[in-house]
């Protein structure tokens, strides 16, 4: 395992303001006529599925108040979804990533093939999920977007955009679950491939402290500190110092204002 690595996703960057600036631009260029009006006019259409009503409702409200975007058909099982994309034109779906199948794949295997199916139709994915493991398997599957039901329902519409903008958006919720995740799976490495003492030396060293002083507070020599020291950082390919601070930091060995 590469210890330096970190699973990141790839979430909503800064195009989203150059999103605004064409926006902006367009409001203020010369009104246009005939068919480029008609075109242009059109909102932007989205199939909704999830299996409990309550969501379907709060969409529907959601997605009622954006000017630019409507609902073409609703769907609460996979099976319905995959009816409905076939009869209606479309430009984008919001799913649960856990509905019946109804016969059908269900979870990543029905994202898949409606991927499979809709090559050029970006997905967005709402869940209660809070399996990292899942939610990087979902991620993996090339979707447009990936939140929480816990995150707050106004940010669907950002989603929208960063998926027709070809960005994968991934919501504060499920960032923070990956995030600790992460630092929980190095951690654990860092137990298993360091001895007690070598993880001993690493925490403190980590914290500020320098080889003279951590051999006094645990009573070894200074000869065999570094040693241990030395054992660690090669065994987690650290090369130096800095490193070894920010990887502390970075598996939760030792927290950021205990580094500085």
């Amino acid at each position: 395992m590469n210890t330096t690595s970190v699973f990141q996703p790839r979430v909503w960057p800064a195009h989203l303001s150059s999103v605004l600036r064409h926006e902006s631009a367009a409001r203020n260029a010369p009104e246009p006529s005939g068919a480029d009006a008609t075109q242009q006019a059109q909102p932007l259409k989205l199939l909704i599925a999830d299996d409990h009503p309550l969501v379907l409702f709060a969409l529907d409200n959601l997605i009622a108040a954006q000017p630019n975007m409507r609902i073409v058909a609703r769907a609460q099982t996979v099976a319905q979804l995959f009816d409905m994309a076939t009869r209606h034109d479309f430009d984008l779906v919001v799913m649960d990533l856990h509905m019946p199948g109804d016969g059908c794949e269900e979870g990543h295997e029905a994202i898949s093939a409606f991927r499979r199916e809709h090559v050029d139709k970006p997905v967005v994915v709402l869940t209660m999920d809070d399996d990292a493991k899942v939610l990087r398997r979902a991620l993996e599957l090339d979707i447009g977007g990936l939140l929480s039901k816990r995150d707050r329902i106004d940010l669907i519409p950002v989603a929208i955009a960063s998926a027709l903008a070809q960005e994968q958006y991934v919501g504060p919720s499920v960032r923070d679950l990956l995030d600790k995740a992460a630092r929980e799976e190095r951690r654990a490495h860092v137990h298993q491939v360091l001895s007690r003492r070598e993880y001993e030396v690493l925490s403190h060293y980590a914290t500020g402290l320098g080889v003279t002083e951590i051999a006094r507070l645990l009573g070894r020599s200074v000869k065999t500190i570094s040693a241990q020291k030395c054992a660690a950082m090669k065994k987690l390919a650290l090369t130096s110092d800095i490193e070894l601070y920010r990887f502390a930091v970075e598996c939760g060995v030792v927290h950021a204002e205990d580094a500085e």
